[in-house]
């Protein structure tokens, strides 16, 4: 089994960090509770580039990022037992090393670190199930019929597909990928 673990989002809440530098430089705060579509940004007039520019220079500041739960090593763990686990994140560039320092930190337990320019990339990598929380990602790994776990976020509560199967602790896709591998 190929297992495919996103990290913003999923791993890493970056979405808290880049919302308290948002509510620094800006005159409208955004609370995470506002976040109800994966483009939110164009509802408060953020240019998309500067958006993704202001989420990578928060990685700047890896050390402060904060998991989006408790006990990540436990869970990337258990999964690392059911297969091979590789992290595959969309991300710039110059973002890599950051990234590979706040999973060291957080004990995250993965094989092969892989990056894409782009999250819909993903679905194009030979993995037998994605665990992201992009609905956008999702919709291109189901139309590849491929497996896809949803890490649930605020930004993804309105995905339609049911195929997408939900989780909200990243424990819970262990059992998710046991019936899986049965199939």
């Amino acid at each position: 089994m190929k297992i495919a673990l996103d990290v913003d989002g999923v791993l890493a809440d970056v979405i808290h960090a880049w919302l308290l530098y948002n509510n620094k430089i800006r005159t409208t705060p955004i609370l995470k509770s506002d976040i109800s579509e994966w483009d939110f940004w164009k509802r408060y007039n953020i240019n998309k580039f500067d958006f993704y520019k202001e989420l990578s220079m928060c990685w700047k500041s890896w050390k402060d990022i904060p998991p989006t739960e408790t006990d990540l090593s436990y869970a990337s763990e258990e999964l690392s037992k059911m297969g091979t686990v590789d992290i595959v994140t969309a991300r710039e560039d110059s973002t890599h090393g950051d990234v590979r320092n706040w999973l060291k930190m957080h004990g995250v337990v993965f094989k092969n670190y892989v990056g894409v320019s782009e999250g819909t990339e993903k679905a194009k990598l030979d993995y037998d199930v994605f665990i992201d929380d992009s609905p956008l990602n999702a919709k291109s790994i189901l139309a590849r019929k491929k497996s896809i776990i949803l890490y649930s976020q605020p930004w993804n509560l309105d995905f339609p597909d049911p195929r997408a199967i939900r989780i909200h602790e990243l424990k819970n896709a262990t059992s998710i990928i046991d019936k899986i591998n049965c199939n």
